[in-house]
């Protein structure tokens, strides 16, 4: 759906991106990951053709990314929008129509959309009269109202309560379910867990991390074991141990080239194994530490 060669983007003397690389598949959900001033938004920019790269190409659907794009994308900033003195149904209507939509098709998708996320009652409201959460809504209506094949969210679940968030995510799989390729910005590492296929990080203007989440949980773990021994039958190592509690213990065990049936059988002959569990690094352990690691690099 969308592949990027060599872009590169400077500001004056500082470069926002450099040499940048992606490739995102049809009918994924796709989470693009950074730190702030990392480079994302400018990447998400160029993609919309708000601005233009210095240098490197840009496709879509195969496609040199040109101004006749721009229909096939669905785009939800992290600033917000809205006209705040505009009526929920008339600032939904007028986002349709921008979007190429007759009015009658407007109107169906508007009514669909109002009904499914039981916002009926809330058409007449002025924007400025909603919570956060309900504009979010709004927001989030009117950038998919127009069935985009490619849609980029930037934080997406920003402002929204804990319930309205897992709706947000039921209604993001459900598109990528009918094909929609989702691209998503955001910095909670739990809805990149949840929902993303594969993923790309950004730092300092340069691709440091790509791959799909199984890839990269496998690429970076640690190779550590936790492990908890009842009824001891001869004393452990003490470089093992981490912790005591009542006759049980719990350490973690480098791997030293071994397989884990081989840590296995070790350890039963030290007592009875009521827990052998691979420590698999959280993308967030993961976001830390490359991030971390490139600033010291």
């Amino acid at each position: 759906m969308l592949k990027i060669e060599k872009l590169n983007k400077s500001y004056g003397a500082n470069k926002a991106l450099t040499d940048v690389d992606l490739n995102v598949s049809e009918g994924v959900v796709f989470g693009l990951l950074g730190p702030n001033g990392a480079g994302k938004t400018t990447l998400i920019r160029i993609i919309n053709q708000i601005i233009d790269g210095d240098s490197g190409k840009v496709y879509i659907g195969g496609e040199l990314l040109a101004p006749k794009h721009i229909g096939l994308i669905g785009y939800l900033p992290e600033e917000r929008g809205l006209y705040k003195k505009m009526k929920v149904w008339d600032q939904m209507f007028y986002f349709a129509r921008l979007k190429g939509l007759s009015p009658q098709e407007a109107k169906m998708k508007i009514k669909y959309w109002l009904e499914k996320l039981e916002m009926e009652t809330w058409k007449d409201k002025k924007i400025e009269d909603l919570s956060k959460g309900m504009a979010q809504k709004v927001q989030f209506i009117s950038t998919i109202i127009h069935n985009p094949p490619l849609l980029i969210l930037d934080e997406p679940f920003s402002g929204f309560d804990p319930v309205n968030a897992e709706i947000i995510k039921n209604e993001i799989l459900e598109l990528k379910a009918k094909g929609t390729t989702v691209i998503l910005s955001t910095h909670r590492m739990e809805s990149v867990e949840l929902l993303c296929d594969q993923v790309a990080m950004i730092n300092r203007s340069k691709k440091i991390l790509d791959g799909t989440i199984k890839k990269l949980k496998s690429t970076y773990r640690p190779e550590v074991y936790s492990v908890t021994l009842d009824h001891l039958r001869r004393d452990l190592p003490a470089e093992w141990i981490s912790k005591e509690d009542e006759g049980s213990y719990n350490f973690t065990l480098p791997l030293s080239g071994k397989k884990p049936n081989d840590l296995l059988n070790e350890l039963m002959q030290y007592g009875q194994v009521s827990k052998f569990q691979e420590l698999i690094p959280s993308m967030e352990e993961i976001f830390i530490h490359q991030v971390k690691s490139t600033e010291n690099g």
